[in-house]
């Protein structure tokens, strides 16, 4: 069984520091910020062998609301989860009613729980940990989370009361004792194998077009936050699920506002979080407000989509209620204007109802499958030297582009590298014509395709003919001959 621990606390006492210190990531954003995690975020960890889930959860102060009692109904949810709950408190803030709240909740759900105390790099631990011993939660564990301090004590004896199984004890023996991580050293990261996460699909769009909507419908639970506010996701929220025979993990991300529009320095970190996210996932189901239509930013949103190679589906969430008018304006204004998508499948949903959300599955398979499958040398060169011969390529400089054959550079996106002469002359309405080629024959839909060329090279360029001595010699005489022939012609002149 691996152990889940679950961190809980006022807001800004360091639950994401330490979540990032013990999974050794930067997943959960972290600035000296009241309330900045909302959803709770869940990362795996290792320690002497024995491997465990952590959960960050958001602050409670016990008088949330609005989206703060959103958030609060996640962190209460997180502490029936887990096997553990950690209580962090602020050393320097001292103890105080919320953390008295707290505490007596812990007590009522009779689960175990340990009480951490963070902060203590400037203070004496002593001193902390008398503070918080009114609350009567046990020994208090003092560490510095930005620091690492403390962090090899408490993990002992937190994770000491939970078996190993057979792999963390094989794990464990073969560690050396040396490796014990000592005092404020970063802790051993897990690498996340892709395979276990299945296609990574991730949700993305402006704010407030119903994506952590559409997260809830597609998993079948209220998992993240929804608010009637923009800006509600702040984090990329990875979540791992089966469906069918299949794994699937989604990535809620928070919504990208046009630059100019972005002021607080969180939401550029969350950004960067969704940036990331895009770079990292499978598929992109990019979400757009039907009843809003396509606007700027989404171009410039699909525009990072396609730089970054992923597979795509398009979402025009919010479709129920719309005027028969209004819908037909709408498909009209996506054929104009994403025209250089249109290799996407595009579904018109309702994420609130759950009208067409399931067929969103059968696209992110058919993406997915054609960005990951490989073919033959022999089977793209076939189909090259069939488009040449149907439409061959313009004359540069009265010689003609020749295209020898092609071969497979690379998988999420495809790349189809195409060997040949003169190949830098090749104009883009020609590789165009190439791209649409190799994706009508390959039956490929939802992903991007890049062609490269690769020109012939020659073998001799850069390189100086040493000659022998004997070639020397020979030369030596031609050149004289040379000479005195040269000298006839101008005495006879």
């Amino acid at each position: 069984m691996v152990p889940v621990i679950a961190l809980v606390g006022r807001p800004n006492v360091g639950k994401s520091t330490l979540f990032n210190r013990l999974t050794k990531s930067r997943d959960a954003i972290v600035a000296e910020y009241a309330g900045l995690t909302r959803d709770r975020q869940y990362g795996e960890a290792k320690w002497q062998g024995r491997t465990y889930i952590v959960i960050d959860t958001g602050g409670l102060t016990g008088d949330e609301e609005g989206i703060d009692a959103k958030m609060a109904e996640q962190s209460l949810q997180a502490m029936e989860e887990a096997d553990a709950v950690m209580f962090i408190v602020d050393a320097r803030t001292g103890m105080t009613p919320g953390d008295q709240m707290i505490a007596e909740h812990l007590r009522k759900m009779n689960k175990r729980h340990f009480l951490v105390v963070n902060k203590v790099d400037s203070i004496d631990p002593d001193i902390a940990r008398a503070e918080f011993s009114p609350l009567g939660l046990g020994e208090a564990l003092p560490i510095a989370a930005a620091h690492g301090r403390g962090i090899s004590y408490m993990l002992d004896q937190v994770l000491g009361g939970f078996p190993k199984d057979n792999a963390a004890q094989e794990a464990s023996e073969q560690e050396d004792e040396s490796a014990t991580v000592a005092e404020g050293e970063e802790l051993k990261r897990i690498p996340g194998p892709s395979e276990k996460d299945g296609i990574k699909i991730a949700i993305i769009g402006r704010p407030n077009v119903g994506k952590s909507t559409l997260v809830n419908r597609m998993l079948g639970e209220e998992r993240v936050i929804v608010y009637d506010q923009a800006g509600t996701t702040r984090d990329s929220i990875y979540i791992p699920f089966e469906r069918g025979d299949e794994k699937y993990t989604l990535i809620d991300t928070a919504g990208v506002r046009r630059r100019g529009k972005i002021f607080e320095a969180v939401e550029k970190f969350s950004v960067v979080k969704t940036l990331q996210a895009i770079q990292d996932a499978n598929v992109v189901i990019f979400v757009m407000d039907a009843r809003e239509g396509v606007v700027e930013h989404d171009l410039n949103l699909l525009g990072f989509v396609l730089d970054s190679g992923r597979a795509l589906v398009i979402a025009l969430n919010k479709w129920d209620g719309m005027e028969p008018s209004e819908r037909d304006y709408v498909k009209t204004e996506l054929e104009r204007r994403l025209f250089f998508v249109d290799f996407a499948d595009i579904h018109f949903i309702s994420a609130m109802h759950g009208t067409g959300v399931g067929n969103l599955y059968k696209s992110v398979q058919a993406s997915f499958t054609s960005a990951v499958t490989r073919w033959p040398t022999s089977r793209l060169t076939q189909i090259l030297e069939d488009a040449v011969r149907e439409h061959a390529p313009p004359m540069v400089s009265g010689r003609r582009i020749k295209l020898r054959y092609a071969h497979l550079g690379g998988a999420n996106p495809p790349i189809i590298v195409i060997h040949g002469n003169q190949v830098d002359a090749v104009p883009k309405s020609y590789s165009r014509y190439l791209e649409n080629t190799y994706r009508r024959v390959l039956k490929l839909v939802g992903t991007p395709i890049r062609i490269e060329y690769k020109g012939g090279e020659n073998p001799y360029e850069g390189k100086k003919n040493t000659l022998t001595d004997r070639q020397v010699n020979k030369k030596r005489r031609l050149m004289s001959h040379h000479k005195k022939a040269e000298k006839k012609r101008r005495d006879k002149k």
